[in-house]
């Protein structure tokens, strides 16, 4: 399973990026929010890969995604990210048989505060070496631990971490 999770990593980061957006859609509609924008990165040069706004609040979401039982236990984050107001990871837990989403882990700031400082955390490496084994450092990228996420049960625990 694992296997058909990697050949197909892009497609199933689209997948979850659309159940995504859909689970917070859904909930906010059935709460009866109606000023809702989602916007899309096509290109994630801003460190994000989401933007969401309701009511006034606009948060640029970099979306991180494991399957539940995987021993990920870091993500790399673009540090663009916090150059944003309103800047968040969330990182999306998912069953791998039904891509049910959850538990999620946030790391973000409460809204209308700048986005979380990254330069406490170690920069990334490059995942291939040169020719000569070395892998260089990624410019503007940052390895977060999940101890300094915060864990979050559901959809809703989310949305009041996105927009109070």
């Amino acid at each position: 399973m694992a296997d058909e999770h990697s050949l197909h990593s892009l497609v199933r980061e689209k997948i979850l990026e659309h159940v995504f957006v859909g689970d917070c859609l859904r909930r906010l509609w059935s709460q009866g929010a109606r000023d809702l924008e989602v916007l899309r990165a096509d290109v994630d040069a801003g460190g994000y890969d989401v933007v969401m706004a309701r009511d006034g609040i606009t948060r640029y979401i970099q979306l991180k995604a494991s399957f539940n039982g995987s021993k990920v236990a870091r993500q790399t984050i673009n540090g663009k990210l916090a150059e944003k107001l309103n800047g968040c990871v969330i990182w999306m837990g998912f069953d791998p048989d039904t891509m049910e989403l959850g538990p999620f882990y946030w790391f973000g700031n409460p809204p209308g505060s700048p986005s979380p400082d990254l330069s406490r955390f170690r920069l990334a490496r490059h995942t291939r070496g040169n020719k000569e084994g070395h892998k260089p450092i990624r410019r503007n990228s940052f390895v977060l631990p999940k101890g300094d996420f915060v864990r979050l049960e559901t959809i809703d625990d989310v949305l009041e971490k996105l927009f109070g």
